[in-house]
């Protein structure tokens, strides 16, 4: 019998048990008591239900609920054991046995026993082996606000000219100074994206969804901080640091010898001061940052750094960050928190629709990521920009 006839058999038996119960139950309500021919009747019913559930508890441990596919494996010592010569064999006391072993011509995870089982399973391990993600940081090193408009404006000092003087005299004209003001703006801007996904992928795997979110978010941080440092402030763009920072000219009244990498960024130190804005960090890209720490002297010794000892990255007492953002051979230093300011007028965030084209019809989602933020520059002379000198030798 297969699985198919096992199971019928049961259902009609467990159908005629439960009459016949429910029938001997109504006749003890009644007095009535149990006719021998009924108990005997119940009796073969119960042990025949027996018999047919272990034929089925037997199939059910030799087969999975999935496909009818066999799970149990037989070795082939195991197999040879139950082969009709060896038993033969082993009845005669003597004699040869052999048995047929078929080649293996495959040993990939889609091999299957001839039945349509697979013989070798594959050990799927979990989760989903990401991409990884490049550390972001030119966020976090400008003064933080938020704002419910779509342009920020602000007044800027252009020109203080101090004519401040001594009175010559009672009653004499004062001097007079001079300030000059201009009006700037920095619009708000929109930076967004969208992934196309399945309904019943999303329902059936939260971490899917969850990786989407993050995925999202992420693309926004990267594009945020490219615009941060080098948007054009053409329409749509923020106008980034980099854009807008003073160009790198050497202050005058200093001479270096062979001047390298770590002279060039002192001597912009130099200049943001001369304009007083004292400056509070270096940004360099992580291979101009890496040819800075492997300077070594005359003696083959580090400069900067000791390979046994964990240090911060700093120059001349300042943070330096290491970001792949920031074009190599290029550098910015500057006055961050002083005189730069991201306003936030819609942070990250993720949402999802049915309703964007035939989602609805095709049970399609759009998992769509958007920020909105302005980017403020209150002085441009703070931040210096430029081009790293070559390294000399040590």
């Amino acid at each position: 019998m297969d699985a198919a006839e096992i199971k019928a058999g049961l259902d009609k038996i467990s159908d005629q048990v439960r009459e016949q119960g429910e029938k001997a139950l109504a006749e003890a309500k009644k007095g009535v008591e149990m006719a021998s021919g009924q108990k005997e009747r119940i009796d073969e019913l119960l042990v025949k239900q027996g018999e047919l559930q272990a034929q089925m508890d037997a199939m059910e441990k030799k087969y999975t609920p999935h496909a009818g596919r066999p799970q149990e494996r037989k070795s082939v010592g195991q197999q040879f054991v139950e082969s009709d010569g060896w038993k033969a064999m082993k009845s005669a006391g003597a004699g040869r046995a052999s048995m047929e072993v078929k080649a293996i011509t495959s040993a990939t995870t889609a091999a299957t026993d001839g039945n349509g089982g697979l013989t070798i399973w594959s050990d799927r391990q979990q989760g989903i082996q990401m991409l990884p993600d490049r550390r972001l940081t030119i966020r976090d090193l400008l003064a933080a606000g938020t704002t419910n408009s779509n342009l920020i404006e602000y007044m800027r000092e252009v020109s203080f000219t101090n004519n401040a003087a001594y009175q010559s005299a009672e009653l004499a004209a004062k001097a007079e100074s001079n300030l000059q003001f201009d009006q700037q703006n920095a619009p708000v801007v929109t930076i967004a994206h969208f992934i196309k996904a399945s309904k019943q992928v999303l329902d059936d795997s939260p971490q899917l969804q969850s990786i989407i979110d993050n995925r999202l978010r992420y693309g926004l941080e990267y594009v945020e901080e490219q615009e941060l440092l080098y948007g054009s402030g053409a329409s749509g763009h923020l106008k980034g640091l980099y854009t807008q920072a003073t160009a790198y000219a050497a202050p005058a009244g200093v001479t270096v010898a062979q001047q390298n990498y770590v002279d060039t960024l002192r001597l912009a130190i130099l200049q943001a001061e001369l304009s007083l804005y004292p400056v509070t960090g270096f940004v360099l890209n992580p291979t101009d940052w890496a040819q800075i720490e492997l300077t070594k002297d005359s003696q083959g010794r580090y400069i900067f750094t000791s390979p046994a000892q964990s240090a911060s990255a700093s120059l001349w007492n300042r943070p330096v960050v290491s970001s792949l953002s920031m074009t190599a051979g290029d550098f910015l230093v500057g006055a961050f928190k002083q005189a730069a300011q991201i306003f936030d007028r819609e942070q990250a965030n993720v949402l999802v629709s049915t309703e964007d084209g035939n989602n609805f019809t095709t049970n399609a989602v759009t998992v769509r990521g958007e920020e909105r933020l302005a980017l403020a520059v209150y002085r441009t002379e703070a931040f210096i920009k430029g081009a790293l000198a070559p390294a000399s030798g040590g």
